[in-house]
């Protein structure tokens, strides 16, 4: 038995069931991204003593440590901001890119 596509009865086809398109978010992960971001938004001025308390110490108990606030930092940045893929641009058959400078108007 031929299937629709192969039938060539295309008519009842639609988008239904055939997922996500490529780079859409899950839901469940925008919606801990926006919680997240209302919990950075709402406690910035915490955030901000919190990442000072830690860089410089408190005087007391806890010892300075800047390279600690700078990792938490990094750690929180990954939540409100998507992380980027790496692209790599090749050129013609995945040899070298090519680039060529095209001048106008007089030399």
């Amino acid at each position: 038995m031929a299937n629709k596509i192969e039938a060539g009865n295309t008519d009842n086809l639609t988008n239904k069931g055939r997922g996500r398109p490529p780079g859409a978010v899950n839901k469940a992960t925008r919606q801990f991204r926006d919680t997240v971001n209302a919990l950075l938004e709402g406690n910035a001025d915490n955030v901000a003593k919190w990442l000072e308390t830690v860089a410089y110490g408190d005087g007391a108990d806890l010892k300075p440590d800047p390279k600690g606030a700078l990792d938490i930092l990094s750690k929180l940045a990954e939540f409100a901001t998507p992380k980027l893929a790496r692209q790599e641009h090749v050129g013609e058959g995945g040899g070298p890119l090519v680039v060529e400078i095209v001048r106008f108007g007089k030399d």
